[in-house]
C-alpha cells in the first residue's frame, strides 16, 4: 500500500463515487456504509495504481469530518498525470466537472490545465511533454513570469 493516500471528505459520497469512475476511470474497490446506511463512513478507490480514499461529510459528528462545500472551499489541488490531458479534462467536464483553468503548455515543460469537481475537490491535470531540468525550469519560469509582468502593466 502507498504511504500517503489522500482521503477526500464530499457531500453524497456514493454521487461522488460514480462521478470519479465517468471522469477519471476509477475503479471502486471498497464502500462501508455508516450506522445511518446510507452516508459512506469509508471508501477505497483506485486511480490508476494510486489509491484514494472517501467519505461523506459529517459536519455533526465530533470527528467533524466537513466536505469542501461546508467549509467554502479546499486549500489543497489534487495532481493528476495524464497520457493525455485534454482528453481527461473533457471527459472529467462531460462528467460534471468545470474547467478553472483552460489546459495550455506551460513553461516547466508539461501541458497542463485544472477542474473543480462537483463536490469541491480542486485537481490540476498534466501531460508532461519535455523533460527539462532544473536551470532550464528557472530560466523559462523567469521568462513567463517577465513577460505576466509586462502584460498586467499594459493593461494599468
Amino acid at each position: 500500500m502507498q504511504t500517503i493516500i489522500p482521503y477526500l471528505v464530499v457531500k453524497d459520497a456514493a454521487a461522488a463515487i460514480e462521478f470519479y469512475k465517468a471522469a477519471f476511470g476509477a475503479v471502486e474497490k471498497f464502500r462501508m456504509a455508516g450506522p445511518d446506511g446510507e452516508r459512506l463512513i469509508h471508501a477505497q478507490l483506485l486511480f490508476g495504481n494510486e489509491l484514494i480514499f472517501l467519505c461523506d461529510d459529517f459536519s455533526n459528528h465530533p470527528a467533524s469530518c466537513k466536505s469542501p462545500t461546508a467549509l467554502g472551499g479546499s486549500t489543497v489541488t489534487i495532481h493528476m498525470i495524464s497520457p493525455n490531458v485534454d482528453k481527461t479534462i473533457a471527459t472529467a467536464v462531460a462528467a460534471g466537472a468545470t474547467i478553472t483553468m483552460p489546459t495550455a503548455d506551460m513553461f516547466w515543460g508539461d501541458r497542463y490545465g485544472r477542474i473543480s469537481d462537483p463536490f469541491g475537490h480542486m485537481w490540476s491535470i498534466s501531460t508532461p511533454k519535455e523533460k527539462l531540468n532544473p536551470d532550464q525550469m528557472n530560466s523559462a519560469a523567469k521568462t513567463f513570469f517577465s513577460k505576466m509582468d509586462q502584460q498586467q502593466q499594459q493593461q494599468q
